[in-house]
């Protein structure tokens, strides 16, 4: 197990939650001789799909609730199937057939009254050769091949978009395609976006505003805050309707941490119970602000957002009038730490056990930069002609092992200093926190334990206001920078 900041990814968060009822469903039926019984079936509206049915003789049925016209998703687990993405058109009170003589359930026939099926169903055939060879890399496990046929696919599917009505679902698609802007320095097919991009605008019917200003804002990015930089303020709304502004979330002097997270992502929901316990222990010093980036009916209609005890805001469009500003991924959950005075302290994508128990003990320790992992904390620290004494406090769920390097360093004013003795820890060795921090009733957290342990190092030559904790000149090595010494 890896004792460098663990984040959960989950595919199928299935057990946790739960959609609200709806009146208005789409009904999918499909029928393919190859599939074996009790392959399951999984579906879903926008980001998320669940267990919906299991094959029987070839054949499976099932309702889902949608309220208006929607791309969903459609995929089987059981032998033979590929893992692989299958886009529908979904809409109240249709009908949908899917059939195939095979597995392949990406290249099946899909038989729909709904007319932006032809557009998917068009894509499809435009590139069923390169999904075929996406999908045998996939089975075959040849990883070193399969970035560069993502690519292929990617290329494909931007030649015929130029082709094809300007509708829902090419909107979906060229949607998806900007959101990788977000995620890759170096697209090879920037000018070919930006050109769809503009002909999407040009082109599109009334009512897709919010998703055109969503690829524009992927294509021609406003500024990315960093760290130090003082916050924007922003227009949301929580879940009745309500208009509220960021700057709300600032009264009374508090911190503020803004978790950008989605229905479907499993880090983000198996966050929720450490989030809210520590937010109860720092009542009146931390507000959370909760930024969805789904859907509106997708929020409001499922479960887990009506459990959330803090801020949760909308802004409409996805989350994408912030997400460009203060995240520097396209990733969630994504959390940034904003102080009262409005600056912003750090950003950390992804979720690891223990990390909102570390941030909490941040607050009453030295002032430190430890958003590498959130769970590793500096709690004090004493400096004089002996040495330096540097006590820490380690996060982590409970049976999960963490090292620290024989050969961590102090670095300050450009010197180095060594690292002598160890106490409560042994060094090149796994050490398992025992102490327990919290335990949640959800079997997906479960317990979380902490260590502490005093890490003595040469003494500095000359007392600095800051130093830096580093653990080995190697790759993903803990590290806390800006140590505060006054």
């Amino acid at each position: 197990m890896n004792k460098k900041s663990i984040i959960a990814t989950l595919l199928a968060f299935l057990a946790m939650t739960g959609w609200a009822q709806s009146t208005k469903t789409v009904t999918i039926k499909g029928y393919s001789p190859a599939l074996k019984d009790s392959t399951l079936v999984l579906a879903g509206t926008g980001t998320m799909a669940t267990v919906v049915d299991t094959v029987q003789n070839g054949h499976f049925a099932f309702t889902l609730p949608v309220e208006e016209l929607t791309v969903g998703l459609l995929s089987f687990i059981g032998e033979g199937c590929p893992n692989f993405s299958f886009s529908l058109m979904m809409k109240p009170d249709v009908t949908v057939k899917v059939t195939g003589t095979d597995c392949i359930y990406p290249l099946w026939k899909v038989e729909s009254p709904i007319p932006e099926q032809q557009t998917l169903n068009r894509m499809t055939e435009h590139c069923r050769d390169v999904i075929l060879e996406h999908i045998k890399i996939e089975q075959e496990k040849d990883w070193n091949k399969f970035d560069s046929i993502n690519m292929v696919l990617v290329k494909q599917e931007m030649d015929i978009l130029s082709s094809l009505p300007v509708d829902a679902a090419s909107i979906n698609k060229l949607s998806n395609i900007a959101r990788m802007l977000k995620n890759m320095k170096d697209f090879p097919y920037m000018e070919q976006v930006k050109d769809l991009e503009k002909s999407f605008a040009a082109r599109a019917p009334k009512g897709f505003e919010d998703q055109l200003a969503e690829i524009h804002n992927y294509v021609y990015p406003s500024p990315l805050l960093h760290v130090g930089d003082k916050y924007i303020d922003a227009e949301l709304f929580d879940m009745q309707g309500n208009t509220h502004r960021l700057s709300e979330a600032f009264s009374g002097g508090r911190y503020v941490l803004l978790d950008f997270w989605g229905i479907g992502c499993g880090p983000c929901m198996m966050s929720e119970p450490e989030m809210r316990e520590v937010y109860e222990r720092l009542k009146g010093k931390l507000e959370i602000v909760g930024i969805n980036q789904n859907t509106l009916y997708e929020w409001k209609e499922h479960e887990f957002s009506k459990r959330i005890v803090w801020k949760n805001w909308n802004d409409g469009k996805k989350g994408s009038s912030l997400t460009g500003r203060y995240c520097d991924m396209g990733a969630i959950p994504y959390y940034v730490l904003i102080s009262p005075e409005g600056r912003i302290l750090w950003k950390a994508v992804g979720y690891g056990p223990g990390w909102f128990l570390g941030m909490e003990e941040t607050f009453n320790s030295p002032k430190q930069d430890n958003s590498s992992n959130l769970g590793f904390v500096v709690r004090k620290v004493e400096a004089n002609a002996d040495g330096t004494k540097v006590s820490f406090r380690n996060y982590t769920k409970k049976g999960y092992w963490f090292r620290i390097a024989k050969d961590s360093y102090l670095e300050a004013n450009g010197k180095k200093y060594k690292l002598t003795a160890a106490d409560g820890i042994k060094l090149d060795a796994d050490n398992y926190p025992v102490i327990n921090a919290f335990t949640a009733k959800e079997d997906y957290i479960g317990e979380i334990n902490y260590s502490d342990f005093t890490l003595t190092f040469e003494p500095f030559e000359t007392i600095p206001e800051t130093f830096d904790f580093i653990e080995g000149d190697v790759e993903g090595a803990f590290v806390i920078r800006n140590i505060s010494l006054r």
